[in-house]
């Protein structure tokens, strides 16, 4: 803290030629954390000595002095003093009140500036919008893990709670699941989920990229992009940089009239994500940042990035912000260093935390993070909630983590966020609502009614199909002299095979020692019957002696690819390398592709299915009815007597069960549901359970 002076020697010389530079005026802040009144005496000795008789002269200039001090001596604190209070938890001042009622996507027709940077005399750098103090109160739902029909609820409750923004990641793997082809339709529809954003009330920050992370396979990245060992992931290798400008020029097309000075909500865009952690490639991120200001980005971008990696993740010309689980010390100092003269943005407050197969269910308390919301709103610091709504990691798209051993993430998104998997009201949300209410000179819009549940009857699949009697209504399955990995196989227009399960198939006739690298978790059958399991960190098994032929068959899953860290470059799944018994390599397989896509299922009806017998061993599918009523309502599957498999409703992939927790049930959308009667098929890879149930309430 620097100490004042006081008009020493050399100063009093200077007195005639009027107040010294430490004595001139500022600015004083329009929003001032100290009482008026307390000012006085905390400066009490140095207004002494001005005004002391024993002084030389009581000039005017020396009472000008006096008169400006006040005002003068903030500016000798620390130009972040607000944030080492705050870490330090030694101030208190008193909560700003708000008043954005003029400043939302609906009021707000005269634009020019958009979302900005500003700072007071005293060195307090804020945010502006359209030249108003402006702060960002975020929180993050993503489109794409949240049904469409539920998109307006999810927003409306944001909105309810107080917040202004919402923050959506944009997930390329989903938008371009093969090379050159392109979905931005149902549930991916990204202009629409923005526009209704809009329509509510909300400000739009979008993160579209190219990597995401978000706990989703490969980080949001296509796995195509594996299929050249050449291509380095997250780089300015020509390879990475040409499938990257071919996808930005399908999506900043649609983003561009979504900006803020184009009349939309959009008020800033996130280059990458998290690069400070990576950092391979210091021309990378100057190259992403370029790329979007060719295709017209004209609004405010920023980087978001770990308390401790900020310094290598930041890219000249755009803003950095930073991801915390809590504020501590040392939170900003790294940020600090970067840029002194911006406003702080949290970009991610984690209220919570992801699960993975065979972990925890994590959760924070809800008295934690009111603290944390409400010393940045004290503060003035920017926040983004993640997550407001997590949602489901529906289907195949759940990513996993690697530290020392290969986890899954769980189906449920459900991050222990303000709204739950389904939309409901936790106390977080009760907490930051009150809180919000306190700070905004304007009524809170009314909250939406809970989204109704229902228990329905519980029902046992009458009917079962194994997976070898299934195979007849797989796409053509591909033959190759030796195993191709899943990324590598010559289907879907030449862009391999992203999800689901690879089964090789090869007759041998004789056992020994098997050797193979399948990723992630592989069965091993001789014909029908399983003799064992690879892994990562079991990558060879024995085979008994044959007296006859059969059919060596090795059915290989993808858990979810890595999503965080350098692992991402070597995730490629199915069987990568030989396959050999003794040492002799084998050679001639039958390839079989099991995408689990609706068009499979459909194909599936026609099979000759049996009827279930008392107990299956064995990768199978079950089939059996879901009676919903006339009005479905939403619903979660608990599948406690099954092992491991997938569900899928009327054709739509719920997502993965395994009884080795923490997840217990499957998140069942009501808009999935038809009246009445409803297919249910599941995908069982170890031992049939018998019935399913159905609750109102989720088990985590």
């Amino acid at each position: 803290m620097l100490r004042s002076p006081g008009p020493g020697p050399a100063q009093k010389s200077r007195l005639c030629r009027g107040p010294p530079p430490w004595l001139r005026p500022l600015k004083r802040p329009r929003h001032s954390f100290a009482a008026p009144g307390a000012w006085w005496g905390q400066h009490l000795p140095l207004v002494t000595v001005l005004l002391s008789p024993s002084s030389p002269r009581l000039s005017w200039r020396r009472m000008v002095g006096v008169f400006f001090l006040p005002f003068i001596l903030p500016a000798f604190a620390p130009r972040f003093k607000h944030e080492e209070s705050l870490m330090l938890g030694t101030a208190h001042p008193p909560q700003p009140r708000f008043n954005w009622s003029h400043l939302t996507p609906l009021e707000l027709k005269n634009r020019s500036v958009g979302l900005g940077t500003a700072s007071t005399g005293r060195g307090k750098p804020h945010f502006t919008l359209e030249g108003h103090r402006f702060l960002i109160c975020g929180g993050s739902i993503h489109y794409f893990r949240v049904p469409r029909a539920y998109w307006r609820d999810r927003l409306l409750k944001l909105r309810a709670c107080g917040f202004n923004t919402v923050t959506t990641y944009v997930p390329w793997n989903l938008h371009e699941p093969e090379r050159g082809k392109f979905d931005f339709s149902g549930n991916l529809d990204l202009e629409a989920f923005v526009l209704m954003a809009a329509e509510i009330g909300l400000w739009v920050i979008l993160r579209p990229g190219p990597y995401i992370c978000s706990e989703m396979d490969l980080g949001g990245l296509p796995s195509w992009l594996l299929q050249d060992p050449r291509l380095l992931l997250r780089t300015t290798n020509k390879g990475f940089t040409e499938a990257v400008e071919k996808y930005f020029d399908h999506l900043i097309p649609r983003v561009i009239p979504l900006q803020y000075r184009q009349g939309g909500p959009v008020i800033a865009v996130q280059v990458e994500n998290e690069y400070g952690s990576f950092n391979k490639d210091k021309t990378y991120m100057p190259y992403l940042h370029k790329a979007l200001l060719r295709r017209g980005i004209v609004e405010l971008l920023l980087t978001s990035d770990g308390e401790k990696n900020v310094l290598s993740g930041h890219t000249k010309g755009v803003l950095a912000a930073i991801n915390l689980q809590k504020v501590q010390r040392n939170t900003f100092n790294q940020l600090h260093k970067v840029q002194r003269d911006k406003p702080l943005l949290v970009m991610e407050y984690w209220v919570g935390w992801f699960d993975r197969w065979g972990d925890k269910h994590h959760v924070k308390d809800a008295k934690e993070v009111e603290r944390a919301v409400s010393e940045f709103i004290k503060y003035e610091i920017s926040f983004n909630v993640y997550m407001f709504h997590g949602g489901t990691n529906f289907g195949f798209m759940n990513g996993a983590t690697n530290f020392g051993k290969h986890a899954g993430i769980v189906t449920s998104y459900d991050y222990d966020a303000v709204l739950t998997e389904a939309g409901d009201y936790t106390e977080k949300y009760f907490k930051l609502q009150k809180l919000l209410e306190s700070v905004s000179a304007t009524p809170l819009p009314q909250v939406p009614k809970l989204t109704p549940k229902a228990v329905y009857p519980p029902m046992r699949p009458s009917l079962y199909l194994p997976l070898w009697d299934a195979l007849s209504y797989l796409n053509e399955p591909v033959r190759s002299h030796q195993p191709v990995n899943m990324e590598n196989l010559p289907i879907n227009n030449g862009s391999g095979q992203s999800y689901g399960f690879v089964l090789y198939e090869k007759s041998i006739c004789s056992g020994g020692r098997l050797c193979a690298h399948a990723h992630d978790m592989a069965q091993v059958f001789l014909d029908e019957t399983m003799i064992g399991i690879l892994n990562e960190n079991n990558q060879d098994l024995h085979i008994p002696e044959l007296r006859d032929c059969r059919y060596l068959r090795i059915l290989v899953e993808n858990q979810g690819r890595v999503n965080f860290s350098w692992q991402i470059q070597n995730e490629q799944k199915g069987i990568t390398g030989s396959v050999s018994i003794n040492n002799s390599s084998l050679e001639g397989f039958t390839i079989y592709s099991l995408e689990m896509k609706m068009s499979f299922f459909e194909r599936l009806r026609s099979a000759t299915w049996k009827p279930v017998p008392d107990s299956h061993q064995g990768p199978a599918f079950y089939r059996g009815t879901l009676k919903a009523g006339p009005s479905p309502k939403d619903t979660f599957l608990s599948l406690l007597n099954w092992n491991y498999g997938f569900v899928f409703i009327n054709g739509r992939n719920l997502g993965r069960y395994w009884n080795i927790g923490p997840q217990r049930t499957l998140y069942l959308p009501a808009v999935w549901l038809r009246p009445e009667d409803n297919e249910v098929i599941l995908f069982e890879k170890m031992l049939s359970g018998s019935d399913i149930k159905s609750t109102d309430k989720p088990m985590l």
